[in-house]
């Protein structure tokens, strides 16, 4: 039997990226330092669905990271997808795919990396959503 785990993504700011997830409603779940290998491995989760973990890897020494694209997304199903775009908008996050359809929406984190938002089934169509263009690549 094969069982998900986590999704790993390095990261060169983990207080920005916990921030980020913290506005999706993931809490920290645990926390690793390793000083030989000068790095720190932190896990993220929504409660009460600690099994689908997003691992953030931080090397100490890293000076940053480009080509997030590379890595595909991260998708979450939210309650309300209209809320948590505005939650998202109001902490100054970028909405590059607004839900026009009530349904899925895109964002990237501060190392650029896509997040996928999809709302159990489809709210209806509402503004200011309905008529946002798309920002960038999502």
């Amino acid at each position: 039997m094969t069982k998900y785990l986590h999704t790993m993504i390095r990261v060169s700011d983990p207080d920005a990226t916990i921030r980020f997830f913290e506005l999706l409603g993931l809490r920290e779940i645990r926390r690793m330092e390793n000083e030989k290998g000068r790095f720190t491995l932190i896990f993220l989760a929504a409660p009460g669905d600690e099994d689908a973990a997003v691992e953030l890897t931080h090397n100490w020494d890293q000076q940053g990271y480009s080509g997030g694209r590379n890595f595909g997304h991260l998708a979450y199903r939210v309650d309300d997808i209209y809320a948590t775009c505005q939650r998202l908008m109001d902490a100054g996050v970028t909405i590059n795919r607004p839900p026009r359809d009530g349904h899925m929406a895109f964002v990237r984190t501060p190392d650029n990396i896509s997040i996928e938002l999809l709302q159990d089934g489809h709210l209806p169509p509402a503004e200011p959503w309905a008529s946002m263009p798309n920002i960038g690549e999502w």
